[in-house]
């Protein structure tokens, strides 16, 4: 077996990575943001790798990834399966894995305290791949902090070529982060962004969508061909804001990318059909009655007044603004959440914890939003 340092050309989706006693972790926010937030949540969000993978040209047969993940568990609850690490061959999902060990980073949903258990580094092995040069593609947990420690081959490898493909850049929610996803390479925007011929950079933020200047900041800086952000779930989730305050902070988060990236095609998503808040205010609470089942389920404990945030007045707003700023930005788009899931899927497919949506969904989402987008009539046609 052949080891091969891993650097950053073997690694995409990513916009940073940190050198640690172990090895790299990667990053979906760069540090400067980091620093601008003391929210644990973000912090696990953005470490969390959705939309990251190694990438790499061999003839190898055999891949071996020494990886340390940290793997959240809640007290109380039963453990969650360990997270899926999927290995494309030539873009086609060819085995999965999952890795043992590892440290735990156990979470109290009452009192919101966490604690970590420290683990050992565990082994990611896939044999019985094609012969001949190939591209191989390991997309990491998107649910689970993982440090990439030592990569082994069985023959030479190479950073594989970027070629032509546009790089899409996506900001939004858990939802985009991938939750109840089955796997990081199925999550909707991965499924999207394979059927749109594209590079995904990732980043969802489960529970980190709430408009933050440094998020805007990062997406400016970031070298992209294609951007879009999905605005709204977070904001009533958390309840963080009322409508006064909500279109300036759209308008400035647009402002902010625009002065990177001016002509870059960008489309602003709204949220996706979530029953319990489209009249009914944020906060979301869950209810911890059926944790001991492994089971959680959301409830909207908001009460209607003035100016509050719901999902419909955040659509209503969202293309206001759109349409206004269109007027003088024709690279600007926009796109109804509920085209990528609404009334009829949510009947067919209802959220699972009241909201987010399950694998079957994810795939749906990516299907669409792949035609409706990167379609012949879409915003990155």
């Amino acid at each position: 077996m052949i080891t091969t340092t891993i650097t950053s050309d073997l690694v995409r989706g990513a916009l940073e990575l940190e050198r640690t006693a172990h090895g790299l972790l990667p990053h979906r926010l760069p540090a400067r943001a980091r620093a601008q937030s003391t929210d644990g949540q973000l912090a696990m969000a953005e470490a969390q790798p959705a939309g990251v993978r190694v990438v790499l040209r061999t003839a190898a047969t055999t891949v071996e990834l020494d990886v340390l993940p940290t793997k959240t568990a809640y007290a109380g609850v039963p453990q969650r399966p360990d997270g899926v690490y999927d290995l494309l061959v030539d873009g086609l999902l060819t085995a999965q894995a999952t890795a043992d060990g590892g440290n735990v980073l156990t979470v109290d949903m009452a009192t919101g305290a966490s604690a970590t258990t420290p683990g050992p580094v565990a082994t990611v092995r896939f044999t019985g791949l094609p012969d001949g040069v190939k591209d191989v593609q390991i997309w990491l947990p998107h649910n689970e902090i993982t440090q990439l420690v030592a990569l082994r081959t069985d023959a030479p490898v190479d950073p594989a070529p970027t070629g032509d493909r546009r790089v899409w850049l996506h900001h939004g929610s858990s939802i985009s982060h991938g939750s109840n996803a089955a796997s990081p390479s199925t999550t909707w925007p991965a499924l999207a962004a394979s059927l749109g011929g594209v590079d995904l950079v990732n980043l969802g933020f489960g529970g980190g969508a709430m408009l933050d200047p440094f998020t805007a900041r990062a997406m400016r800086d970031t070298p992209a061909d294609l951007i879009s952000v999905k605005i709204g779930i977070n904001l009533v989730n958390g309840d963080v804001m009322r409508l006064r305050a909500f279109g300036p902070a759209v308008h400035g988060f647009l402002d902010t990318i625009r002065e990177g990236r001016p002509t870059t095609p960008l489309l602003v998503v709204s949220p996706i059909l979530c029953p319990i808040h489209e009249d009914a205010p944020g906060p979301s609470l869950p209810d911890l009655s059926g944790l001991a089942e492994g089971k959680v389920v959301f409830r909207a404990a908001g009460e209607p007044g003035p100016g509050k945030l719901t999902l419909t007045a955040i659509r209503d707003e969202l293309a206001r603004i759109v349409a206004l700023r269109a007027a003088d930005d024709p690279n600007l788009h926009h796109l109804d959440g509920r085209v990528l899931y609404g009334d009829a899927d949510a009947a067919d497919l209802p959220l699972p914890d009241r909201l987010h949506p399950d694998a079957a969904a994810h795939r749906r989402m990516g299907q669409r939003f792949a035609e409706h987008v990167f379609g012949s009539a879409g915003a990155f046609a």
